[in-house]
């Protein structure tokens, strides 16, 4: 048998060399629960779960149209695991497709959470690194600061995440190079699963 103190192979006396090491590489097998193996692989039962929000942007550097905030937004939730099927309506606009103050996106949508976390039929998902400002040069990722800063408040919250890297070093009609990022591991579907119904 395996010594817990100190791993080594005791009681074995009078036993054959290969009966003995069969009787090893089963012990050492078994040490290895599933669930350390399916942590390693990133595999997560997940299950669909609605949410909904009332997201509304306020932000000085940048401004959006209704429908460039709508877009973009759209992109952004597809990226964290939204599910396909989201839905999102522009309020709160003056012009058409003209830059607005406070331009405001309803947001109807289902996300991943961990199985056990909510009750429901659960779907095959897998965490993933997503960088929401992976495309973005320095300077335009800059100019998205408040939208950042808003997103890790309200939105991100929403989601299945974890390792959340983010900073948002916003400055008034000036955008700061270098200051805005945020990452983070989401919970998303896998392919299979990603229009699955909750």
């Amino acid at each position: 048998m395996v010594d817990g103190k100190s791993g080594t192979v005791t009681a074995l006396r009078g036993v054959a060399p290969f009966t003995a090491a069969l009787v090893v590489v089963s012990l050492c097998a078994g040490a290895n629960p599933p669930a350390l193996a399916a942590a390693d692989s990133g595999e997560q039962a997940a299950v669909w779960v609605q949410k909904e929000v009332n997201f509304r942007y306020v932000g000085f550097t940048t401004k959006y149209s209704c429908d460039g905030l709508r877009d973009k937004m759209r992109r952004i939730l597809l990226w964290l695991g939204a599910r396909d099927d989201l839905k999102l309506t522009g309020y709160g606009c003056v012009g058409v497709n003209s830059p607005e103050t406070t331009p405001g996106v309803r947001i109807a949508m289902h996300v991943l959470q961990p199985a056990g976390a909510t009750s429901g039929q659960t779907v095959a998902a897998h965490w993933k690194m997503v960088d929401l400002l992976a495309a973005h040069d320095l300077f335009d990722a800059a100019r998205d600061c408040e939208l950042i800063a808003q997103l890790d408040r309200d939105v991100l919250p929403l989601f299945a995440a974890r390792d959340v890297d983010y900073s948002a070093t916003c400055s008034v009609h000036t955008p700061l190079i270098g200051g805005t990022r945020l990452k983070a591991n989401v919970l998303v579907a896998n392919s299979s699963a990603a229009t699955a119904s909750p």
